[in-house]
């Protein structure tokens, strides 16, 4: 791809002053200049970019002026013309034009040889009327903002050499007309969106040299007749959806240089035949779904510095003939299926990046490829490879990235890392070594990544690593470290990573050696011994978004200061020996996405913050008495906990306050309590008497003014204020004097004493229920003449009046659906785990399901049925519902 954007401009200007450099007469046909000039002038008024700089020569003279009007246009900013003064060139190359080519007279320039407007503004359409121009040699409209089809009147252009139409949004399949370009030498349709097969016909063009046709949406096989391009240098198909085999006609391409087909969808093996195109200098088939092995022919490219097969489906050996590739600059066989041993790679010492990563292979490292300085990128990770890692590999000046991760080597590593003075990126995570690191690591001056991790190492952190200036990322994790956290570690300003989890570090995190790594992102200390408080200074870490403590033996408090982390998104302390209450300053942070405290000691309310509102039970679960607004933990109970801190003053004055009051509200309680005992006779002895007794207690309001209150507002339960009906009462919207505005149900007549002294028992437990997603009972009355429950009123009513109405069903989408099942869920855990006794619905419907405004919502009706010891025959009728029916049910 990239010598294609060298080529236009480069040729343009040579082109240019090969055919239009012949000095210009004085005089010429004054007609057919006129005509051109006023043609290119009506052009550029149409153009956005009129007022163009480059553009402000395109203008007529003066009519008494002294120059020839026939010459005019010759002058003109990229403008050529022939020795009759008619224009033959046009060179608008990167010269800010915007606009279109709609009112450019193509019939207007008879002689146009040569049009270059690459790299400008230029949209619309191509023009058919483009075919007219038949003198045409080059033709350059690339890096512009074309669109629509390439029109088939190109195919008249007969003389054209070069055409260049990629950079563009051109869609539409590639016309069959193109093959009438018999002089055609280079054709660029790159990087459109053109789509639909590649035509066979392009195998006509026995003249062309270089062909285009990358980034772009073709599919279908290759045409084997490519292969009649006898003259192809550069084949470029690349980015595309091409499917089917490599034609096997490409062993005619013998002067081919370039074969570019990755990221495609090409399948079957690679063609032997390949192995006889002698020229071949860059090959690239990667990304597609080749499988096979490779031909060994493939050896036999004696020219060849590149070799991509990486990302396929090959398998086998790797041959031992790509020993002989000496020229061989970049080797990259990454994610296939290859298995056996590495061949003697390297012999001619050019080899820079050698990548076989993700594969099987096994065996030694070959000794070309140990002793090859050349080399500048090296990836083995995810093979099996055996020996000795500090035999293995020498000493290379150039290298700059070496990963031997997830590998079989063994042996300790070799100091002489440290020689490699370029290197930036050292990973061997995930092999046997053992041994301790070498101190010199630490004189690796460029290092930007060291990953040391799940290996066996031992010993301490040496504190030389706190030289490597560069650093970047540092993994040690999943080894034996021992000790602590080196205070030189403090000078590594520019790390971003730290992971020293799953070590045996001990004694307190000395947050004083890291905060100076002001550019911390990442730090992961888990699965240690690490002991005491979590130090504040973790704090002063701004760009810290991911912190990991998780499995350690820390003690005490959280600190407040974890407010200042400005960047925190994810956050485990889980598994410690942490205690206290969560601090509320976790609600000023927003950013957290992720918090995990399970298995520590804490107490008292968590947050309101995002974080801790999704957090899962496993992400809480585990400490001494949490609370909160959060499925599956107990709700807190009201009361401020700041009291229990009140000053040793404040508590003195309320003693001197309440031990008098004491006493005199002691004398009132037992006469109080007289009154109750009389009181209670007194209701013992109505109870005989039905037609006379009042029994009544709704629990937030003041029993008999609310119970006048309500007979009030149902007008003595009145059929007009009926909102629904059930198989043990009716519903009544009950509007208060507050403004309040109730639901109450009102009970058929209880028949026995034990039923009336259950039903009260029982429903004062129901009062005790406190969930958002359950419909809140605010309280009873048991009279002799009636007995109602006092609910929460729903505007919107139940689910099932919503999913019955068409208009608000279509209100009611996924999310919304989701939401309310959620609710429901919620409700029923809490009534299952939460409450004690536990109570059981029995009777979950869309009718029992009532939505508010926010569409949250809450269930009805909950196990009051089965409070009231139902019969067998009405049981079955209707299993539980006996509290607030949803409104419209009313018959």
């Amino acid at each position: 791809m990239g010598p294609l954007e060298k080529v236009p401009c480069l040729v343009s200007i040579v082109l240019f002053v090969l055919l239009f450099s012949s000095p210009k007469p004085a005089s010429a046909s004054a007609s057919a200049s006129s005509e051109e000039a006023n043609a290119l002038l009506k052009w550029k008024a149409s153009l956005q970019s009129a007022n163009n700089s480059l553009l402000t020569s395109w203008t007529l003279p003066p009519r008494n002026g002294s120059g020839s009007s026939a010459s005019v246009p010759c002058h003109w900013y990229g403008v050529s013309c022939n020795g009759e003064g008619s224009v033959i060139g046009m060179n608008l190359t990167n010269s800010s034009v915007s606009g279109t080519l709609e009112s450019f007279s193509f019939f207007s320039f008879p002689n146009l040889a040569y049009m270059d407007f690459c790299i400008n503004q230029l949209s619309g359409s191509i023009p058919p009327q483009i075919g007219s121009l038949s003198k045409l040699v080059y033709l350059d409209l690339s890096t512009n903002q074309f669109s629509g089809n390439i029109p088939p009147e190109i195919g008249l252009l007969t003389n054209l050499r070069t055409l260049h139409l990629h950079t563009n949004q051109l869609n539409g399949s590639i016309p069959q007309e193109i093959s009438q370009l018999k002089s055609l030498s280079e054709l660029a349709l790159c990087t459109n969106r053109l789509s639909g097969p590649i035509p066979a016909s392009l195998g006509n063009l026995s003249n062309l040299t270089a062909l285009y046709l990358y980034g772009n949406q073709l599919s279908g096989s290759i045409p084997p007749e490519i292969g009649n391009l006898v003259n192809l240098v550069l084949l470029y198909m690349d980015h595309n959806n091409l499917t089917g085999s490599i034609p096997s006609t490409f062993v005619n391409l013998n002067r081919l240089n370039l074969l570019a087909l990755f990221v495609n969808q090409l399948s079957g093996s690679i063609p032997q035949e390949l192995g006889n195109l002698k020229s071949l200098i860059n090959l690239d088939l990667s990304q597609n779904q080749l499988n096979g092995t490779i031909p060994a022919s493939l050896g036999n490219l004696s020219k060849l510095e590149t070799l991509f097969l990486r990302d396929n489906q090959l398998s086998g050996p790797i041959p031992t003939e790509f020993g002989n590739l000496k020229n061989l600059l970049i080797f990259a066989m990454d994610t296939n299926q290859f298995s056996g041993h590495l061949p003697e790679i390297c012999q001619g010492g050019k080899l820079k990046n050698f990548t076989v990563q993700n594969n099987q292979l096994t065996g030694p490292i070959p000794k070309s490829l140990r002793d090859c300085k050349s080399l500048v990128r090296v990836r083995l990770e995810g093979n099996q490879f055996t020996g000795s890692i500090s035999e293995a590999f020498g000493v290379y000046p150039n290298l700059n990235y070496l990963d031997l991760s997830r590998n079989n080597f063994h042996g300790e590593i070799s100091k002489n890392w440290s020689s490699c003075p370029r290197l930036q990126n050292l990973a061997m995570a995930g092999n046997n070594i053992t041994g301790s690191i070498p101190p010199e690591l630490g004189d690796s001056p460029q290092l930007k990544r060291l990953n040391l991790s799940s290996n066996h190492l031992i010993g301490k952190i040496p504190k030389e690593l706190g030289k490597l200036n560069s650093l970047l990322e540092l993994y040690l994790a999943d080894n034996q470290h021992s000790g602590g956290i080196p205070t030189e570690l403090g000078s590594l300003t520019k790390l971003q990573k730290l992971d020293l989890s799953k070590n045996r570090l001990s004694g307190p995190i000395a947050a004083g050696n890291l905060e100076n790594c002001m550019q911390l992102i990442n730090l992961n200390l888990s699965s240690n011994n690490f002991s005491q408080d979590i130090p504040e200074q973790l704090s002063k870490l701004p760009q810290l978004s991911t912190l990991d403590l998780s499995h350690n033996s820390l003690s005490g408090e959280i600190p407040s200061q974890i407010r200042s982390f400005q960047s925190l998104e994810w956050l485990s302390l889980s598994h410690n020996n942490l205690s206290g209450s969560i601090p509320k300053e976790f609600e000023d942070m927003h950013w957290l996405q992720h918090v995990d405290i399970s298995y520590n000691e804490l107490e008292g309310p968590i947050p309101t913050s995002k974080a801790f509102m999704n957090a899962s039970i496993e992400a809480l679960q585990g400490n001494k008495d949490l609370c909160g607004n959060v499925t599956e933990l107990k709700p807190c109970k009201n009361h401020d906990a700041e009291n229990k801190k009140t000053s040793r003053h404040n508590r003195i004055l309320i003693l001197i306050i309440v031990l008098p009051l004491g006493g005199a509200l002691l004398l009132l309680g037992a006469f109080i309590g007289l009154l109750i005992m009389f009181d209670r006779r007194k209701r013992e002895a109505e109870a005989d008497n039905p037609e006379d007794a009042e029994l009544y207690s709704i629990s937030v309001f003041d029993g008999r003014a609310m119970y006048d209150a309500i007979l009030k507002a149902t007008k003595d339960f009145d059929a007009t204020n009926c909102i629904g009906k059930g198989g043990y009462g009716t519903v009544y919207k009950a509007e208060l004097p507050s403004a309040n505005v109730v639901a109450v149900k009102k009970l058929h007549p209880l028949s026995e004493q034990d039923d009336r002294q259950g039903f009260l028992n029982e429903v004062w437990a129901l009062t005790e229920i406190r969930h958002r997603n359950i419909v809140k009972l605010f309280g009873y009355c048991s009279h002799a003449k009636h007995s109602f429950l006092v609910y929460e009123y729903l505007e919107k009513g139940s689910l099932a009046t919503i999913l019955s109405r068409d208009e608000e069903a279509q209100h009611l989408d996924w999310p919304k659906r989701v939401q309310i099942i959620k609710g429901v869920g919620h409700a029923l855990s809490y009534m299952h785990h939460d409450c004690t006794p536990p109570i059981v619905h029995r009777d979950i419907s869309s009718s029992n399901i009532l939505i508010d405004e926010e569409y949250e919502a809450h269930v009805s009706d909950f196990g009051t049925a089965k409070l009231l010891k139902l019969d067998s025959s009405n049981w079955s009728a209707l299993a539980g519902t006996y509290g607030y029916v949803a409104p419209g049910n009313c018959s």
